[in-house]
């Protein structure tokens, strides 16, 4: 980690392939740290896969670890997360591992062992106590659901001639 970023949380690691770098930052500032493969992969078209990364943590109570897609993946091979963001809880000890999809529809993705795949972002949780209720009470959005913002023209209607406006 660059030393003008000092850390804020001790996490313990286990490594368990001791070929594999640990999760690591690239840039000072950054959010999320780089996980690698431990394998040799290559996803066909549309091919998804369960990657192990040789490493296993202990997160403190209270925190945990979201696992988001590599941008330059994504955008340059078309490579993400199925379950994008992962969650690893507090309480899992077991190897993290990343469900990795090849969204490109001509091109395989070849990964080499300790190539960047993912990355790991930890953040404090908060822990809610479920109340039933018999009514939500109103808010400005009320019942409004996908879409209910806009951000998007609608489709145009059959046989209606596109506006330029």
């Amino acid at each position: 980690m660059p030393s003008d970023n000092p850390p804020t949380l001790t996490v313990q690691l286990h490594m368990l392939d001791d070929g594999i770098e640990p999760p690591s930052y690239a840039h000072p500032g950054d959010a999320g740290a780089d996980l690698r493969t431990r394998i040799d992969v290559v996803l066909a078209p549309g091919e998804r896969a369960l990657v192990p990364t040789g490493v296993s943590m202990a997160l403190p109570f209270g925190f945990v670890a979201l696992i988001h897609p590599r941008s330059g993946l994504a955008t340059k091979q078309g490579l993400t997360i199925v379950n994008s963001p992962g969650t690893v809880d507090a309480g899992y000890r077991g190897e993290l591992s990343v469900t990795l999809l090849n969204t490109d529809l001509h091109h395989s993705v070849t990964l080499s062992r300790g190539d960047r795949i993912a990355q790991m972002v930890i953040q404090r949780v908060e822990t809610a106590e479920f109340i039933e209720v018999a009514q939500l009470p109103d808010s400005v959005r009320g019942t409004g659901g996908f879409g209910s913002t806009g951000g998007f023209s609608p489709a145009p209607q059959a046989g209606s001639a596109p506006s330029n406006g």
